[in-house]
């Protein structure tokens, strides 16, 4: 019986546990699912605002949800078409504006990452479990809304939406899941060339120091990298933003254009805030030198502008430099890329070789080379990668290219970032370290003088224990002056005559009363070097030795003038005498007043018993 119980106990919490984990699961599904119905909610509310507030409307409620499906396809790396034309060709729609890509990143990023934390009665869910079930959820809709979409204004491929749309939850939770695990570090990051300490015969703790050194050497590298590619892209944003009020007129004259009424020109507005990230990867493109193309046939580099750009009418394009070579502010681009490779060395340095530290935590000249250049590296992957996000086809025929080309940029980050930051490192590194030389080099000075004079000290020492007792020797001997008092040379000549030798002998073998030392002991009871105070302790002022000790020094101090007072008269014992009669008793005696010398101190008073003598005769 108690085999069975405790059988269908274990049965019992074996099936609890696994109805916690199916529900964590269910729960991380949700999640996934949630955050691509809020992605997708976020542009439906603004396409509707937009066509409820447009003036002539060309479709329905269902054309605006429509396009609304086919934008959220587009944040995600779809290729759109738009089939009603001009020409009646279908037009291509490529250029993706990143800053509504970053809103289903972040979404898929807090649900993967919140999926991770435990809840309280459900277990914890695996890092791949928690990527996967987060995943799939999202591309559950992902896929009704690809099905949705096809029959609307702007159509999408198939086959090719149903390739890319995955790219960008899977990365996302892939973020998410990485940060919920602590931040590991990936196996290759660990053992990148360089990076890695000498594993051959090391003990365990060594061995951990060893690889707690990888990893600081592998964040230093994506920190250095991450910083050099916000430089980059901030310094594209600030070229846009310069050649924007440069040719202020051009775009506002584009952005009237475009739009007459108040509800285009919001939409308008809308658009090309969401293609500004875009706008900052193309500045950064064209600071780096390759520039981007503005058709197949033309490019704006900052040396010069070639070719016949294609130029529809759009606000962000009216800042693209005009036609024929290149001026003294643009050539003033190289200066991004300049500072990239710096921020990088910084970035690289600042730990290699940190200053008012110890010269043996430093990094070797390889070692920082190495990381200076793999950030490098780093940084231009990050730029490529954007770049390549941030063009594409905006039409047919001259509109097929738009955009920077992506292998082009990264190879140029590479060669700025790389050329630039190396050579910086190494120089801020032997820099810091010839500073700490100098220093190291006057500590050693330092020391070695400390010990010479510590010699010097000793040399003296010996040579006046050596004199003096030499002098010693003279006085026993009869000869010399009494130069065996070491004070005798700061004394006056009368006082070292032969016949005041005597004096000063008993002058210095006279006892030297020790004072008292106020020791305060400490909280744990030991005693302190000095004394905190300058005042005797109560204890000591009121011992006898110490009172009779301070007063043969105030009669000793005051030459023998001060007077003793003669001692007090002893008190007379009181005589039997007659009683006293009736007159006595009724007329006291006067008493008389004693003297202030000779007054007795009152004694109590003791009743006296009369004598049986005395009361035998009664």
């Amino acid at each position: 019986m108690t085999q069975v119980s405790e059988r269908s106990t274990t049965l019992s919490s074996a099936s609890a546990a696994e109805r916690g984990r199916a529900a964590a699961l269910t729960a991380a599904f949700l999640r996934g699912a949630l955050a691509a119905g809020l992605g997708l909610g976020s542009l439906a509310v603004l396409v509707i605002a937009a066509w409820i507030s447009s003036p002539y409307p060309d479709s329905g409620a269902g054309g605006a949800l429509h396009i609304a499906a086919a934008l959220w396809l587009l944040a995600h790396g779809a290729e759109l078409v738009r089939p009603d034309t001009l020409s009646g060709v279908p037009a291509p729609i490529g250029v993706v504006p990143l800053l509504v890509v970053a809103l289903p990143v972040w979404l898929v990023y807090r649900s993967s990452r919140d999926a991770l934390e435990p809840d309280a009665g459900r277990p914890q869910l695996t890092a791949l479990g928690g990527l996967c079930t987060v995943a799939g959820g999202y591309l559950l809709v992902g896929a009704a809304v690809v099905v949705y979409a096809r029959g609307g204004p702007l159509s999408t491929d198939t086959l090719g939406t149903a390739l890319r749309l995955p790219v960008v939850p899977v990365l996302s939770a892939a973020a998410g899941v990485w940060v919920a695990s602590g931040r590991p570090l990936s196996p290759l990051l660990d053992r990148l060339p360089g990076l890695r300490g000498p594993d051959a015969g090391v003990t365990e703790g060594a061995g951990a120091a060893v690889a707690a050194g990888r990893r600081r050497r592998a964040v230093v590298v994506m920190r250095s990298a991450t910083a050099g590619a916000a430089v980059l892209l901030g310094g594209g944003l600030v070229l846009v933003a310069g050649s924007l009020i440069w040719h202020a007129d051009a775009a506002q004259e584009s952005f009237l254009q475009l739009a007459a009424a108040w509800s285009g020109r919001v939409a308008v507005l809308l658009l090309s805030l969401a293609l500004l990230p875009n706008a900052a990867v193309w500045g950064a493109s064209y600071a780096l030198g390759p520039g981007f193309a503005l058709g197949t046939s033309a490019t704006v580099t900052p040396l010069a502008v070639t070719g016949q750009p294609a130029l529809p009418p759009f606000p962000l394009l009216a800042a693209v430099p005009a036609e024929g070579p290149g001026m003294a502010v643009t050539w003033a681009a190289g200066a991004v890329p300049l500072l990239t490779g710096l921020t990088i060395a910084w970035f690289t340095v600042r730990v290699a070789a940190p200053p008012y530290a110890e010269r043996d935590e430093a990094w070797s000249a390889r070692e920082t080379a190495l990381a200076t250049a793999l950030a490098g590296a780093g940084c231009a992957v990050l730029t490529a990668a954007l770049a390549a996000l941030a063009g594409g086809p905006l039409g047919t025929a001259r509109l097929v290219e738009f955009g920077p080309v992506w292998w082009l940029t990264g190879v140029a980050a590479l060669a700025w970032t790389v050329g630039i930051g190396v050579p910086a490192a190494l120089l801020v590194r032997a820099w810091r370290l010839r500073e700490r030389r100098g220093t190291d080099e006057q500590g050693e000075a330092d020391e070695v003088g400390d010990v010479t004079e510590a010699g010097k000290a000793d040399e003296l020492s010996e040579t006046k224990e050596v004199s003096e007792t030499k002098e010693v020797d003279e006085v026993n001997d009869g000869s010399g002056t009494d130069s065996a008092d070491p004070d005798s040379e700061k004394r006056p000549w009368w006082r070292r005559l032969p016949w005041r030798r005597g004096e000063a002998a008993a002058e210095k073998d006279a006892p030297v009363e020790p004072a008292d030392e106020d020791v305060t002991p400490t909280l744990d009871g030991t005693e302190p070097a000095e004394a905190p105070y300058d005042f005797l302790p109560m204890d000591d002022w009121h011992d006898r030795d110490s009172q009779e000790a301070r007063w043969a020094a105030i009669k000793q101090a005051s030459g023998g003038l001060m007077t003793d007072f003669p001692p007090a008269p002893p008190t007379p014992e009181p005589q039997p005498g007659p009683e006293p009669g009736p007159e006595s008793a009724t007329k006291p005696e006067p008493e008389t007043e004693p003297t202030f010398a000779t007054k007795p101190k009152p004694e109590p008073e003791t009743p006296t018993k009369p004598e049986p003598e005395a009361k035998a005769a009664d």
